[in-house]
């Protein structure tokens, strides 16, 4: 998603729920709709622990930032955001009397940032979200924080994957679904989920951490081995969103193909496909973030023809060349993902595919490079994420040799994206004719001409593209619209509606 400034962030508290005289607290999101779970889970424990919910941090009494840690460019706009929070601090005019860094960067980064941030009042890990509203409490009345030590999280789950449910480790967004105002918790501490955003689409978490050694990433590090919630857990989570108003779950996990690998079923995400589209309320289901090597035939049939979920394949290459793809601790070539892309194909010749690669890795040839290119005109995808190689922290890839030099991986990184931008326009000019379902998200107003704003199947949330429609029939967001595609703009889409 896209960064949010303190001042007016997207993703905080729709309505103020108490009274003024509890502290108050506005929640601002950076990152992945992962994030967008943790904040709202962060914002239930909150209120339910007596604070305030608002939606501008310039009227909060405290600041949380929810930071992302993945890149250098993410790291760099969640340290942006805590500076520009710090400005609305008592000391400068303000009202905020604490900002507080929470998320991946302070979890990754602990002591280390806030020696190198002051601005923010404390900095806060994973272990500290089951008691953030005590200690918000703390910071507020002056108390000194000691911000943690960063360790790899992966190292404090057993080893083998089945041994883990038992765990008592804090596991951002896994607490169990309650809601504010409807009683307490049945019996021990439940976590509460508070709805930041009254849009028609809602993130599920399915799991958290990744038991991949991929060379290039340091999520596992920060956000720990696999962990997979309950189906219970997930349904009833799915069903309290139902009555929120949500009409599309987004289920969202580093590594959805690993789901129920240490509940000891596999298979798990193919029975409950089922019973989330059957929520009431529910009309889509959305599966994100595959892993081609773990894509079983049994789940591409269960995404693409279980009615209620949209043929939708988030799949993640990463590259096309097999020496690439060895360098990055990964698997696969031209010929198994093209084969992976012609089975979801033989179920749903319509279904959205997207991915990401990355340009510029250690030992990436001109060869490996032309390799993913013909790749990407084969696969025909609808959209394809560009980035260009960077060191990261701790990771296998910073200490690899055959660095390519910072000049030669934005070339090629702008060369695959001109080619990837080309490739998917002329996808979604396919799509010209095609019947479509279009999820109301807005409106807007192009030239004085008020159009809906909305996503297709195909088109996953925020990422994907849009589809336009004219606003002639008063149409209301969380509408479910049947319309026929009859133009595009880049990957977006023009449609009319079906009466």
């Amino acid at each position: 998603m896209s960064t949010q400034t303190p001042a007016a962030p997207d993703q905080t508290a729709a309505t103020d729920h108490a009274g003024p005289d509890l502290l108050s607290v506005a929640m601002v999101t950076l990152g992945c709709a992962r994030n967008e779970v943790d904040s709202e889970e962060l914002a239930g424990r909150l209120e339910a622990g007596g604070f305030r919910l608002v939606d501008d941090a310039a009227e909060a009494d405290t600041v949380v930032v929810n930071t992302c840690g993945f890149v250098e460019a993410a790291k760099k706009d969640s340290v942006d955001t805590l500076l520009q929070a710090a400005d609305l601090k008592t000391e400068h005019g303000g009202r905020a009397q604490a900002v507080v860094a929470v998320g991946c960067l302070a979890e990754r980064y602990g002591k280390d940032l806030a020696e190198s941030l002051p601005e923010a009042d404390a900095v806060l890990g994973f272990d500290d979200y089951p008691e953030i509203a005590a200690r918000l409490r703390s910071i507020v009345a002056g108390e000194t924080h000691q911000a943690h030590t960063p360790q790899d999280r992966r190292r404090l789950l057993p080893i083998s994957p089945v041994d883990r449910a038992a765990t008592e480790l804090a596991v951002p967004g896994h607490g169990d679904v309650t809601t504010v105002g409807q009683g307490g918790p049945a019996t021990g501490p439940r976590a509460v989920r508070r709805r930041l955003d009254s849009g028609p689409m809602a993130p599920l978490k399915l799991a958290s951490g990744c038991d991949r050694r991929c060379s290039f990433c340091a999520i596992p590090a920060f956000r720990g081995s696999f962990v997979s919630r309950r189906p219970a857990d997930v349904l009833a989570e799915g069903r309290w969103l139902g009555t929120q108003g949500v009409r599309e779950l987004f289920l969202v996990s580093e590594n959805s193909t690993s789901y129920g690998k240490d509940l000891g079923d596999l298979r798990l995400l193919e029975t409950m496909l089922p019973e989330l589209a059957a929520i009431e309320g529910v009309d889509r289901v959305r599966v994100s973030y595959l892993q081609p090597a773990e894509t079983r035939p049994g789940l591409i049939e269960a995404i693409a023809t279980t009615p209620g979920v949209v043929p939708y394949f988030d799949l993640s290459f990463q590259h096309a060349s097999n020496a690439v793809l060895r360098r990055m601790r990964r698997f696969g070539d031209p010929e198994s993902f093209l084969g992976l892309l012609e089975q979801v194909r033989s179920f749903a010749p319509l279904a959205g595919v997207r991915s990401n690669v990355i340009v510029g890795f250690p030992g990436e040839s001109e060869d490996d490079l032309e390799t993913l290119c013909d790749f990407l005109v084969a696969a025909r995808m609808d959209v394809t994420g560009v980035f260009g190689y960077s060191d990261e922290d701790g990771t296998e890839a910073a200490r690899l040799d055959g660095k390519l030099d910072e000049d030669e991986v934005r070339a090629r990184t702008e060369h695959v994206t001109a080619l990837v931008e080309q490739l998917n326009a002329e996808r979604a000019e396919e799509r010209i004719g095609e019947r479509v379902e279009v999820l109301v998200e807005g409106l807007v107003d192009e030239d004085g001409d008020p159009l809906v704003a909305g996503r297709a199947a195909h088109q996953g949330p925020e990422v994907d593209g849009t589809t336009y429609l004219p606003d002639s029939t008063g149409l209301r967001i969380g509408d479910l619209v049947p319309a026929l595609v009859t133009g595009t703009d880049g990957v977006d889409l023009i449609a009319e509606e079906i009466r």
